[in-house]
């Protein structure tokens, strides 16, 4: 395990993924780790290295989370899911609260939470979407539920189920 190896791992990486700081970090430690355990070595070396790189990798523009969240949660928004959803993504990401609701309050500015709710429940045939008219009425708490689990607010489901 060498600081070369790791960036060469994390370029590739970043070659084939999106990542935050974090999603980047824990791939790095796996492979700390499993380096470790079969060649030995001493681990906080290796964790002074994932650091040091990661903020190279930052300095020279590769890695960004502003960014990253902000993409993140447009392509999401625009995709149908709630406000909810979309945070609990990035948050599960690794991406900073801060910018979490900064970029959830820029993408909700953009898609209404509605509009979303109507994107989801087209997506899935819920509600309105449905093809015959009789399944709408006996699957309508279904649907509600649908919509609730994913994260719209039952004013919301109502709204879009109902009308």
């Amino acid at each position: 395990m060498s600081p070369r190896y790791l960036e060469n791992a994390a370029l590739h990486y970043l070659k084939r993924y999106a990542a935050t700081v974090s999603q980047l970090k824990r791939v790095l430690l796996r492979k700390v780790d499993r380096s470790l355990r079969f060649h030995g070595g001493d681990r906080t070396e290796a964790l002074q290295w994932v650091d040091a790189l990661t903020d190279k990798l930052i300095r020279n523009g590769l890695m960004n989370d502003q960014a990253y969240a902000g993409q993140k949660a447009q392509s999401l928004r625009a995709s149908g899911r709630s406000a909810r959803v979309i945070a609990q993504k990035l948050r599960m990401k690794g991406v900073a609260p801060e910018i979490v609701s900064e970029k959830l309050a820029e993408a909700t500015a953009e898609v209404s939470e509605d509009a979303a709710a109507r994107i989801w429940a087209r997506k899935k045939r819920l509600g309105p979407f449905r093809r015959d008219a009789q399944s709408r009425q006996e699957n309508r708490q279904r649907d509600l539920a649908a919509l609730a689990r994913a994260g719209f607010s039952f004013a919301t489901a109502k709204k879009i189920i109902d009308g």
